[in-house]
């Protein structure tokens, strides 16, 4: 089965619905260094044989379309605000979710080590591919062909998110890729404390752990609060994602209510039992 995933051709079942002038660079993109290592291990010395120089070009080409569309989407923000929303959608996170959407993982050349240990699903590995595919993309095509396939399957998804970050009114103001800052604020604006994050237990082996953690804030009065709980595939993920729950059971905060009106407002019911 291994071996039948390796061999796939590129051109024919390309994820991505482009028709390559240049098959070898579809095929370059999805080449992970495991096999061109275990393939040939002159290849180490060949930059070439696998998609790292791509994904130095995909990296710019990314950085450079994400920048401009948030331009023009966002005019009224700052370069701050900017910045953020761009580091939250060129995010390893982000990256690999969206290739695991359009299943670009089953499309990969792995060595058989990588195979073993999960690499169609590795954010890391994910990431950087689809990196390497907007390489391959623009210099086969073009910038117009590399900037379809940017705003359709790594920008559109996020936008509801980045609108939702940058509202005021809305449950996630501020959280632009971080809902663990976001909650932090919302926490201090409110007078409740720092909110601290407890690895409660680990599951699944070494190439598939998942983390649980727990969110917790300590009031004024010495009071352990536990706001939520959740669990991911790396720590971050799950501290994450434990803030996103948390802001959601949150009241939204009134924009002209005073301090103490919002500390009551947001308080949890737990806090008062």
């Amino acid at each position: 089965m291994t071996t039948k995933s390796r061999k796939t051709s590129p051109k024919s079942a390309s994820p991505i619905g482009h028709k390559f002038k240049n098959p070898h660079l579809l095929e370059l993109a999805l080449t992970h260094r495991s096999l061109s290592y275990e393939t040939n291990r002159e290849a180490l010395a060949d930059p070439g044989a696998d998609n790292e120089q791509l994904e130095f070009v995909g990296d710019a080409v990314l950085g450079m379309v994400i920048a401009e569309s948030l331009y023009r989407l966002f005019p009224n923000s700052r370069e701050g605000e900017l910045t953020r929303l761009r580091a939250s959608i060129v995010s390893r996170r982000h990256l690999a979710a969206m290739a695991l959407q359009f299943d670009l993982g089953a499309q990969l050349r792995l060595g058989k080590g990588e195979e073993r240990s999960g690499g169609r699903t590795k954010p890391g590995i994910l990431a950087n591919a689809i990196e390497a595919v907007i390489a391959a993309l623009y210099l086969d095509a073009g910038l117009p062909a590399a900037s379809a396939f940017i705003e359709r399957y790594i920008l559109e998804p996020a936008l509801p998110s980045l609108h939702n970050a940058m509202d005021p009114a809305s449950t996630f103001s501020g959280a632009v890729g971080d809902h663990k800052s976001a909650l932090q604020e919302r926490l201090q604006a409110t007078g409740q404390g720092q909110p601290q994050y407890i690895l409660t237990g680990q599951t699944g082996p070494d190439h598939q752990k998942r983390f649980h953690v727990e969110v917790q804030v300590t009031g004024p009065d010495g009071t352990v609060t536990r706001l939520a709980e959740a669990e991911g595939a790396t720590k971050k993920e799950a501290q994450q994602e434990a803030a996103r729950i948390s802001l959601l059971q949150l009241p939204p905060q009134r924009p002209d209510a005073s301090p103490a009106e919002s500390a009551l407002e947001s308080s949890p019911e737990s806090t008062h039992g």
